[in-house]
């Protein structure tokens, strides 16, 4: 059985909270936040604290909280020598205090509190200082994900940068695109089947092989008239700059 602390209960330790309350051979042991009202909903059901220097023993902990407060949370943790690990994509391993054995359990997804995830399909990356500690997260991403992989702090720092474009920057594509509709008085929801199929043709082409549109194929009476469509002018601006990026990709010129 190996027993688990969740430090912080944001999108991401509580999908974890969720996933792992119900992993065989699991025990989340704590819940610590610091404000007591998100730890109310899980009282009756999980030991809870908003006291720092009440953590009680575990395997190991799992900070999950912001980038930029990993390093003070590390400092605060009342014991020494405990596997220690935090969830961030972009943060090193050696951001954690050396008074206790780092590591990270990055499971690279976007969480979002109204929303259920299968973790079953979430690739998890580890990363630990030594064999032992590397092992012992090994086997319990094992317990949520059939996808793990041991990924430096390099290399997950590389595939958060990745990440951000192909999730964070589409996500704002498709609230500008909204954006678009609601002007023009049309339903967002008409889109959808053209989102689901741009999301499956990468099961079986490459982003290089699946792009189309204007600017792939050097239509540029289409671009013109599509900036003069657009009154926004970040708007104009972002839609003149990846037009820029897809024609350089593809050795054409506006």
């Amino acid at each position: 059985m190996i027993s688990v602390v969740i430090i912080g209960l944001g999108n991401i330790g509580t999908h974890l909270y969720k996933a792992l309350k119900i992993a065989e051979g699991v025990k989340v042991s704590q819940l610590y936040n610091r404000t007591q009202k998100k730890l109310n909903p899980f009282r009756t059901a999980v030991n809870t604290t908003s006291d720092i220097t009440k953590l009680i023993e575990a395997d190991i902990y799992i900070i999950a909280t912001s980038d930029d407060t990993i390093k003070s949370i590390s400092l605060c943790l009342p014991f020494t020598d405990k596997l220690v690990v935090h969830t961030s994509g972009s943060v090193p391993i050696q951001t954690l205090t050396n008074k206790n054995r780092k590591g990270s359990f990055y499971p690279l997804q976007t969480f979002s509190n109204d929303t259920t995830v299968d973790f079953k399909e979430i690739p998890i990356c580890i990363e630990a200082e030594n064999t032992p500690d590397l092992s012992v997260l090994q086997n319990l991403a094992k317990k949520l994900s059939n996808n793990v992989y041991h990924i430096t702090s390099e290399q997950r720092k590389s595939m958060h940068l990745a990440a951000v474009f192909a999730n964070n920057f589409t996500n704002h594509m498709y609230y500008i695109a909204e954006q678009i509709c609601k002007e023009n008085k049309v339903p967002f929801t008409i889109l959808s089947p053209l989102l689901k199929e741009t999301a499956l043709k990468l099961n079986v082409l490459s982003p290089y092989a699946a792009q189309t549109g204007p600017a792939k194929r050097n239509d540029s009476g289409t671009i013109h008239r599509h900036l003069g469509e657009l009154t926004n002018a970040t708007y104009k601006e972002i839609y003149t700059i990846i037009s820029k990026s897809i024609t350089n990709t593809y050795g054409k010129k506006l």
